[in-house]
């Protein structure tokens, strides 16, 4: 990793050996752009569809949430502190697959004279990694306390009136005028967490520290995997409160509710690219337990021709139910309304496409983004709104799920 630094372009993935059905690999680095993609959300899938399709090769980058905006009739006018571009896939000139104890490096032809060099390389930077020191970052709100309230109040309105059934409120936790040194505040922040569907993304000043525990969707041959998360607990150093802690979220009715609503959105998402009663639920709300939170997760499959194009595949499920909320347009808008920070890369998806049209992408939340020429540092912290929302219970949830974060740039 901190040989991968001298690159302008670089995705790692990690899944911090977390046992799970659907894995490939422990960890993925990508570096170095051959190629590029980098757009708005204007015609973005179809960009992307073209550019997939010429190289046929790995390609590693973001799907940002605002291309709900190529979807769909929407708008995303909110502010923008981070300024990431709305899609960004380059086709990498080395590959780094690491599984149990064996490296497999890919390079493209023009550099595969590069891989003695490279191992000197990397094996020299081992006792060079040093822990950078900053001063403790003042975190700001970009909502207040009291603006939650009365927005969460708005969305219960909204589903009283029938408008929604759900809705996911994100707000937005900020500095500004701030250094970091990335790589030290991922490693922070994944040694905290030891998510499954960890990130470290740099594009040229501009970089994604991601705890993420979430799968967004994945293909492998011609079945397709989605796996929402709804439904959050904390957890507890004392074993006996933890068990009852996540006990209380597996009988929580608000919290299944939320998740089933989801499910629900899913299976209609994967059913427009599926064959004909091949989409499945094959786990509905497990528990699913990691280092910061117990999580509310379910599995939904569905099987595809092999005519399908990836592409269409995702566009036909994005942005992922577990961040909108349901019906997805109209929460989509509701929210949009209400919520006063553009998402962009936030709630958005990283991820690879393998050059037989395999792809793997996760869900960008428990994430740190930081705009290096900026200074510009933020994270945002979203929970779903059903009927049986509490105000001061939801935000607890988000001051549950931000622990991590704000942990990491104020220590």
């Amino acid at each position: 990793m901190a040989w991968s630094q001298q690159f302008d372009d670089v995705v790692w993935l990690d899944s911090n050996q977390y046992q799970q059905q659907y894995s490939n690999f422990d960890a993925v680095l990508a570096v170095d752009a051959f190629t590029s993609i980098l757009t708005d959300y204007d015609g973005a899938f179809e960009r992307l569809k073209e550019y997939q399709s010429l190289t046929k090769d790995w390609i590693f980058g973001y799907l940002s949430y605002d291309l709900k905006n190529d979807v769909e009739q929407l708008k995303s006018n909110n502010f923008d502190g981070l300024e990431f571009p709305d899609l960004y896939f380059f086709q990498p000139k080395k590959v780094f697959l690491l599984k149990g104890d064996i490296v497999e490096i890919q390079y493209l032809k023009m550099v595969d004279d590069e891989f003695e060099t490279d191992i000197k390389a990397i094996d020299a930077f081992d006792d060079l990694t040093t822990t950078a020191t900053q001063d403790p970052i003042k975190i700001h709100l970009r909502i207040s306390k009291d603006e939650y309230f009365n927005k969460i109040e708005t969305l219960l309105d909204h589903i009283k009136r029938g408008d929604i059934y759900e809705a996911n409120f994100c707000q937005e936790f900020y500095a500004e005028g701030t250094l970091i040194n990335p790589l030290d505040t991922y490693n922070k922040l994944n040694a905290i967490s030891k998510p499954p569907f960890a990130t470290f993304l740099k594009l040229n000043d501009k970089y994604l520290l991601s705890a993420s525990p979430e799968r967004y969707i994945k293909k492998e041959g011609t079945k397709i995997v989605s796996q929402p998360i709804k439904g959050t607990a904390k957890r507890d150093p004392d074993f006996l409160l933890d068990s009852i802690l996540k006990n209380n979220l597996v009988a929580d009715e608000k919290e299944r509710s939320e998740n089933v609503m989801i499910v629900d959105l899913v299976r209609n998402d994967l059913s427009q690219t599926a064959k004909k009663g091949t989409v499945k639920v094959e786990e509905l709300c497990k528990i699913y337990t990691f280092d910061q939170v117990h999580q509310m997760i379910s599995t939904i499959t569905s099987e595809v021709e092999d005519t399908i194009h990836p592409i269409d595949i995702i566009k036909t499920t994005f942005p992922m139910g577990s961040m909108t909320g349901a019906p997805k347009i109209s929460a989509m808008k509701i929210i949009e309304s209400l919520e006063d920070t553009k998402r962009g890369l936030y709630s958005g998806a990283v991820g690879y496409i393998s050059p037989s049209g395999d792809f793997d992408f996760n869900v960008v939340i428990r994430s740190i983004l930081y705009n290096a020429t900026n200074n510009y540092v933020s994270y945002s912290v979203g929970g779903a709104i059903t009927a049986k929302s509490s105000p001061v219970n939801e935000y607890e949830e988000c001051l549950v799920k931000a622990k991590a974060m704000r942990t990491v740039l104020e220590s």
